[in-house]
């Protein structure tokens, strides 16, 4: 679990990372600093939400799987 966290929080680092060099390099010098930023932060909080959802439905399906086939049955029903 703890080296699934690990992985996960280096991915949206670097991600992260990635999407602050992408919105500079789009937008950067064609805007005002000030919308460049709003830009950057808005990409951001977006991909983070992403990824935190993508952590949470791998989560979710590894509990289903651990639970069993029957459990899940049961839930949808």
């Amino acid at each position: 679990m703890w080296k699934e966290l690990l992985i996960y929080a280096i991915v949206a680092a670097s991600s992260l990372f990635l999407m602050t060099f992408v919105a500079h390099m789009m937008v950067g010098g064609l805007v005002s600093p000030e919308a460049e930023l709003r830009i950057t932060i808005g990409l951001c909080l977006t991909v983070a939400c992403l990824i935190g959802a993508m952590a949470w439905d791998v989560a979710r399906r590894r509990r289903r799987k651990a639970r069993g086939p029957s459990a899940g049955a049961a839930e949808r029903r």
